[in-house]
């Protein structure tokens, strides 16, 4: 049988809008171009949060830009090819918009998948694991529906310039911890795997937001891979009937 069709595709942290429109642009249009690529293989497709360096949906108003990227989603969905997008916590606040008009199948929380008999966990990643206590607490009042409807309340023009430099202002406190492998001990996703072993059986973890390209043992039956980002690394995860690989886009 022909592996055409069959395959499954992962990537994230797209950041599309950030750091400026000229940069993004020429981002997006790789992202189109990647998909182009993928889409006679593949069965399913997985976008695991971060598409977007921000994004708010008001009732009637959404953020400019990112045309050629949502019309790809719509032609894919057409096809009859699914698209799963997961929320990160650059774009949690995507709601119905997308579903809409581009077809899209919305996730908010991780979920559990099996492709040729292994059993998947796939999500962002954000807020799992130890730590991280002050962004856990900022997840709650950003996911509160009342904290939302406030936040609608604002003009476009000021809500979203506010929310862009608070985004701008998050990666510059960040700043190159992002590329940096912190060590087993201290890889909060990877203490997530090692308890959630313990109450399930899962053969690979996917996640994004660590921004990282990585391909982690966590036990001799279990692996656990990053997606890695956009801006800098361009990977993406093929999932055939064969083998599960980490690639990159050049």
């Amino acid at each position: 049988m022909k592996d055409e069709g069959r395959n499954i595709y992962f990537a994230s942290d797209f950041h599309l809008g950030a750091p400026d429109y000229e940069t993004s642009l020429k981002r997006e249009k790789k992202i189109v171009e990647w998909l182009d690529n993928i889409v006679p293989k593949a069965k399913e497709i997985y976008l695991v949060g971060d598409l977007f360096d921000f994004w708010f949906e008001y009732k009637t108003v959404v953020p400019r830009g990112f045309v050629r990227f949502l019309g790809k989603l719509a032609e894919i969905t057409d096809k009859g090819i699914p698209v799963h997008v997961f929320t990160g916590n650059h774009d949690m606040w995507i709601f119905d918009y997308l579903p809409k008009e581009t077809g899209i199948i919305l996730h908010r929380t991780p979920i559990e998948k099996t492709f040729f008999g292994k059993k998947y966990l796939i999500g962002h990643g954000d807020g799992l694991g130890p730590g991280d206590k002050g962004y856990k607490f900022l997840k709650k009042i950003f996911e509160n529906k009342f904290c939302q409807w406030c936040f609608e309340r604002l003009h476009p023009n000021f809500g979203i310039w506010l929310a862009e430099k608070s985004s701008k202002t998050s990666r510059a406190h960040t700043g190159k911890s992002d590329e940096i492998f912190l060590g087993e001990d201290k890889e909060w996703l990877i203490q997530f795997c090692k308890e959630d072993l313990k109450k399930r059986s899962i053969d690979y973890y996917i996640f994004g937001h660590r921004h990282l390209p990585l391909e982690i043992d966590i036990t001799e039956k279990t692996k656990y891979f990053n997606l890695g980002e956009w801006m800098n690394y361009r990977t993406y995860l093929e999932v055939t009937p064969q083998q599960v690989s980490l690639k990159t886009w050049d």
